[in-house]
């Protein structure tokens, strides 16, 4: 559980640096977010996702 807790709370510091540095930026592109079909987030999203389970792997290896 200590370990969850460490990944998780290094997810929310990774995820808010970017709208920390830099909001404008961040609006701009959740503006373009919005814009891209559905299909290509539902790409985007599951190769994230494969791409976190390799690393999740060979870490863990």
């Amino acid at each position: 559980m200590k370990l969850f807790l460490c990944v998780l709370g290094m997810i929310f510091i990774v995820e808010g640096v970017p709208y920390f540095l830099s909001p404008e930026s961040m609006k701009r592109f959740l503006a373009q977010i919005h814009e891209t079909p559905n299909d290509r987030l539902r790409f985007m999203g599951l190769a994230a996702m494969l791409l976190g389970a390799l690393i999740v792997y060979l870490g863990a290896k």
